[in-house]
């Protein structure tokens, strides 16, 4: 009887033990975060319509990363396809060339230097991505656009002077209908559109817009400039063409009845119809920098 009264006792006492020696890990074991539950915020994918900061000619809203650097070399073929053969569809030239590069001071802010041989022209200028929203439904985004630009051969005016300096302003506000078409407005001021006026005037045009995106890698795009009628500069600017995006290269290669490149001279209109005899060969290609 003595017997099973200390194998009772000892029994209780192991299990008192045991007790105290797991209690703590127990109490640690609730303790512990639950593992799958996020250590961080999840990363938000950018709203974005069109995928670069220039269509063909007017500007769009996007904007590049801080610090990314993008190289631009553009040429407008001056001889129309009509020439056919003998001037190899245009392909002979001459051609209006223009050289630039760009620097993202911000996430939503970019300056642009770029210069075009036609009347020696050197475009400074500034975008800042304002607005956007519409993440999950209809993406849509608004930048302003302010440049300068100075004509290195500007023409003589009649008492020996000339007029070299350009100004502009741009507001561009994008959406994107469904999952694949962007579209976008860009309604513009210009002073001093005509080097070779005795005054200088005011000028206002509004851009249209629209890509239809193919793929990832492949789309169609499509422009149109309408700007005031005036001597030299009696028509609208049309351009449509396709887009080849891969590994931070942008080629676009298109259509156009406008042989103009820079902001100050693009906007101001174009002495050649949109007739299909007047189309001339065109290409942007830019390159995205990460110095």
């Amino acid at each position: 009887m003595m017997l099973k009264v200390k194998e009772i006792l000892m029994l209780r006492r192991g299990l008192l033990i045991t007790a105290v020696l797991f209690a703590p890990l127990g109490a640690q074991g609730q303790d512990r975060p639950v593992q799958w539950q996020r250590t961080s915020d999840a990363t938000e994918i950018p709203i974005t319509v069109f995928h670069s900061p220039q269509s063909a000619n007017l500007p769009t809203a996007e904007t590049m990363l801080k610090g990314e650097w993008q190289f631009e070399i553009s040429h407008r073929f001056i001889p129309p396809f009509k020439n056919g053969p003998d001037a190899l569809w245009g392909l002979d030239g001459p051609i209006n060339n223009r050289l630039g590069i760009a620097y993202a001071v911000h996430d939503r802010g970019m300056v642009t230097l770029q210069r075009t041989n036609l009347n020696d022209n050197l475009d400074l200028n500034a975008k800042v991505r304002l607005f956007e929203a519409g993440r999950k439904s209809t993406p849509v985004m608004v930048a302003v656009v302010g440049g300068v630009a100075w004509n290195g051969d500007a023409p003589s005016l009649l008492d020996g002077s000339t007029r070299p300096w350009q100004y502009y302003g741009q507001l561009t506000a994008n959406v994107m209908l469904g999952e694949r078409f962007a579209l976008g407005v860009v309604p513009s001021f210009l002073r001093n559109p005509l080097l070779n006026t005795a005054q200088a005037q005011n000028t206002y045009s509004v851009g249209i817009m629209g890509q239809l995106y193919l793929s990832p890698h492949v789309s169609v795009l499509g422009e149109w400039n309408i700007s005031e009628e005036r001597v030299g500069q009696e028509y609208d600017a049309g351009t449509f063409g396709i887009e080849l995006e891969t590994g931070g290269h942008f080629f676009k290669i298109m259509a156009s009845n406008s042989v103009r490149l820079n902001p100050a001279q693009f906007m101001a209109g174009t002495p050649f119809s949109f007739d299909p005899g007047e189309w001339r060969l065109s290409f942007n290609i830019t390159r995205l920098l990460q110095l």
